[in-house]
């Protein structure tokens, strides 16, 4: 047992040099089998952009679709449309489950082949109506509030623009009143797309649009690189990760900026362990002397502290758009202090400078876009919501109605406010322990911030769903074992199918029941059509060498990869 832990131990301290295992190629049938999977998940997405004109958000005024026979008719068949954009979502979400026989196993399909499918799922959406929320027209009337020269964090659209402004029409009654909760980085880009499109909601949609699409596209690119990092493999994490439905569903269909605030974290943490690996434990961060360095070799020198560099400034700028995303930053400042020997020194001398160096570009962010630190001041505007999926808030709401089945009175606010402190001081003990564990060696960073970002939403005063996904995306890149992977999946269906009915609007019980039952018959419907074309049962699996047309009987059980040590520490 004593040799077990001392293996266990080395194994951790060398996070940073493992090697992600390689997987064996798809033969012929299934190649075959991941393109009807991909066809049958695009027809899901095509499904659901249908079915948003009808109940997706669209603007009050200005709706693109109001007068066109084609593309006004959705709208007239509510009931219609859910159902079509709920088989679309169950179409999807049972593509990617079938996708994960050739992400999870010894035979994976490449990465090209994951990245085509990818965008293939995405491109229906990007044309649709936003699905499942309405804070995309919150976005516009904030940034045309700081756009006017007005502070976002002081009024609301209501006070800001009017009652009256086409951008605060489309804006949810609950927030027509409050100031921006969203960081200076986020409102700023919003300004540019306000001082570009003007009041052309629909221009303004679509832009908001590519600003996902370029949050989504660092996700895809920081996701494998990570994954590699913590020697799992690059399809399957960008399977578990990238290609989750709910990604799909919520942060392309759905606008939201934490597309833009993930991808800028994690591209940025990439970075910041690249040059934390790239430095040795007695090496100084920066060459000494301090001299411009003239030659190739002297800018080696300089590439370990430019590569953390740029981590921390990316990292500053996530948080700039939603705070939690400043976490990773502990993360990061822990695996340094951790490289230069784990002592208090190296603790103090690693955290103070990357928060220097965070404060710095805080403070540039503020200036440049004239918004300055307001948006601390805002932070608890969310909390007006009562999510269910929020355990604190969840207990309390249960422990209110209790009270007054007992005839004891509603005393669910204040009973609400002393579970959500409880649940912000345990969120601070374990991301405490966390950050210490990966100090003393005992826990990969990555794993670490995935860890805290998954209590965070567990324990957090208000929970989207899309919030799952600040877990899902960096533990995708380092858990391992079938338990988190099952867990994962489960969330993923309960969250994004059963969740929300079509975008937040208000259907009659009536017309979800009618709805999900139609759609429960379309789908059982659709695998008796397709239960043999499509990897429904596991698929024989043969030598890359051999067609599967001339198989004489399934092929002997190929091992499994060898498991690098980073997989230790991995849940």
């Amino acid at each position: 047992m004593a040799a077990r832990l001392r293996s266990f131990s080395s194994s951790i301290a060398r996070w940073h040099a493992d090697e992600a295992p390689v997987g064996s190629p798809l033969n012929d049938a299934e190649v075959i089998a991941l393109r009807h999977t991909r066809l049958f998940g695009a027809t899901g997405t095509v499904l659901m952009a249908i079915g948003a004109l009808g109940v997706g958000a669209r603007p009050v005024v200005q709706d693109p679709t109001f007068g066109v026979r084609l593309l006004n008719l959705p709208s007239r068949i509510q009931t219609v449309s859910l159902t079509m954009t709920t088989t679309g979502a169950v179409m999807m979400a049972l593509a990617w489950l079938m996708l994960g026989r050739f992400a999870l196993g010894d035979r994976r399909m490449s990465r090209s082949q994951l990245d085509r499918l990818l965008w293939l799922w995405v491109l229906p959406l990007l044309i649709a109506p936003p699905m499942y929320s309405r804070d995309v027209y919150s976005y516009l009337a904030q940034s045309e509030i700081a756009a006017k020269g007005l502070d976002p964090y002081r009024v609301g659209p209501a006070p800001g623009l009017g009652l009256d402004h086409v951008f605060t029409l489309s804006v949810p009654n609950m927030w027509r009143e409050t100031p921006a909760p969203y960081g200076p980085l986020f409102l700023w880009i919003g300004e540019g797309i306000s001082s570009l499109t003007g009041e052309n909601i629909v221009a303004a949609v679509l832009c908001h649009r590519l600003v996902v699409l370029l949050g989504v596209g660092l996700i895809v690119w920081a996701v494998p690189r990570l994954a590699r990092r913590c020697g799992v493999a690059e399809v399957s994490a960008l399977w578990l990760g990238a290609a989750n439905p709910l990604l799909i569903m919520h942060l392309v269909a759905g606008i939201h900026n934490e597309a833009l605030m993930l991808g800028l974290m994690l591209a940025g943490t990439e970075f910041a362990l690249r040059g934390v690996s790239s430095i040795g434990a007695t090496r100084p961060l920066l060459p000494r002397p301090l001299t411009w360095p003239r030659d190739r070799q002297q800018w080696s020198r300089w590439w370990p502290a430019a590569m953390l560099l740029l981590g921390v400034v990316l990292i500053t700028m996530s948080s700039q758009v939603k705070l939690p995303s400043l976490l990773a930053l502990g993360f990061v400042a822990m695996a340094l202090a951790c490289r230069w020997g784990g002592t208090v020194k190296a603790f103090l001398l690693a955290g103070g400078s990357l928060t220097a160096v965070s404060v710095a570009v805080m403070a540039v962010i503020g200036w440049a876009s004239g918004l300055g630190f307001g948006w601390i001041f805002t932070l608890g505007t969310a909390n007006v919501v009562r999510s269910w999926m929020s355990l604190p808030t969840l207990l309390a709401l249960g422990t209110g109605q209790v009270g007054i089945l007992l005839g004891l009175g509603d005393h669910t606010t204040a009973v609400l406010g002393l579970t959500r402190a409880i649940g912000v001081s345990i969120i601070a003990i374990l991301v405490t322990w966390l950050l210490l564990s990966v100090l003393r060696g005992r826990l990969h960073p990555v794993g670490g911030l995935g860890v805290a970002l998954g209590m965070t939403v567990l324990l957090f005063p208000v929970v989207q769903p899309w919030y799952v996904l600040w877990a899902v995306l960096p533990l995708a890149a380092w858990a391992t074992r079938p338990a988190f992977r099952s867990t994962t999946i489960v969330v993923t269906l309960a969250v994004g199918i059963f969740g929300p009915t079509a975008n937040g609007d208000r259907f009659t019980l009536f017309q979800i029941l009618l709805a999900v039952a139609a759609s429960t018959v379309v789908v059982l419907l659709l695998i008796l059509l397709t239960y043999q074309r499509l990897p429904w049962r596991a698929m024989t699996t043969l030598p890359p060498d051999r067609p599967a047309d001339r198989s004489s009987g399934p092929a002997p059980p190929q091992p499994h990869p060898a498991r690098p040590d980073a997989y230790a520490d991995s849940p």
